[in-house]
């Protein structure tokens, strides 16, 4: 009960802080001196007031309403483009963070009561679980979009964080995939996918409103968990080899022409097939680094994608590549 009160103390601060610094632009000194308490104590108020959703700051430019290069991408592949700022010489690992915190704050655009949110557990959609700004809904549902058990591990590790923190910020029911990533043997997939306690997650999966997905990619320098957790073997990399793979959405296997049917490893994966995935309204990828362009490409030409979030030098090296 103490803290719970002093929870409702500190959210008491900090919405009326923010009443006062957002709503009558009064200054952080002054609000200090009204509230009886430091600049410092302000500041944090603020920013409680901010990372909880209490308030939602929204940039619109004077100019256009989309740069050029968001419209262009648009206009080329169909899909709605979130440029995310980043200065070139930033590292892969602080682009990606750069990234994860725009797509968790837009992420929040999307999702409302009584919706269904699928995850495809992966470095990226980490990175955005860390960022996610609480939201007050009901009814919504978040289900994991594939399994992540191995040989070497139940998965659970991997994934009960990443879902925790989207259950928490939306207020939502949290469902796991307790499945492998892949089978050793698509009859054993088959067997178990005809169990009601698997087809009960594939029924929520087959009603999801929002899919966020970031790719899989043997290239990038933030590596992809897929490729270097233990799920797959020599074999399997020399079957990805031959089939020219080029990415993964939720360890369902593609080749930059979009194509994927063909590719062995997909009857051993337990992501949705893509067929699927189409179904679902919107589908959000969140890409950080020129190193996974291939991986873009490949899902572009798929039509697996409906919101792209993007930083900004890959989005104009995508561009200007043919």
């Amino acid at each position: 009960m103490v803290d719970a009160e002093r929870d409702d103390e500190r959210t008491r601060g900090a919405l009326r802080a923010a009443q006062m610094y957002y709503m009558q632009d009064l200054t952080m000194e002054a609000i200090a001196r009204e509230l009886h308490t430091s600049r410092s104590t302000v500041s944090r108020l603020l920013s409680h007031a901010r990372q909880s959703g209490l308030v939602d700051i929204q940039i619109r430019s004077p100019f256009d309403a989309a740069s050029h290069t968001e419209r262009d991408l648009s206009a080329r592949y169909g899909v709605a483009v979130h440029l995310v700022p980043t200065p070139p010489d930033v590292s892969d690992v602080d682009r990606l963070e750069r990234v994860a915190l725009t797509a968790a704050r837009i992420l929040a655009r999307f999702i409302d009561s009584n919706m269904t949110l699928g995850i495809a557990w992966g470095s990226t959609v980490s990175a955005i679980s860390r960022h996610l700004a609480a939201k007050d809904t009901h009814n919504v549902t978040v289900v994991q979009m594939n399994g992540a058990g191995s040989y070497l591990t139940t998965g659970i590790d991997v994934t009960s964080e990443i879902l925790r923190r989207f259950g928490e910020a939306y207020g939502a029911k949290v469902q796991h995939f307790p499945v492998p990533a892949f089978f050793d043997d698509p009859a054993t997939k088959d067997a178990v996918w005809r169990e009601r306690s698997t087809r009960r997650v594939l029924d929520i999966q087959s009603r999801m409103d929002v899919a966020l997905f970031g790719l899989g990619s043997p290239f990038a320098e933030v590596p992809s968990q897929v490729y270097i957790g233990g799920y797959l073997d020599d074999g399997d990399f020399a079957t990805l080899d031959r089939d020219e793979v080029v990415g993964d959405v939720a360890t369902v296997f593609y080749r930059v022409d979009g194509s994927w049917q063909d590719i062995e490893l997909n009857q051993r994966a337990t992501g949705p097939a893509f067929d699927e995935l189409r179904r679902v309204a919107r589908r959000v990828c969140v890409i950080a680094g020129e190193q996974k362009l291939p991986s873009l490409r490949g899902a572009l030409n798929a039509r697996l994608i409906t919101d792209l979030v993007i930083d900004e030098g890959s989005a104009r090296r995508l561009l200007a590549t043919p």
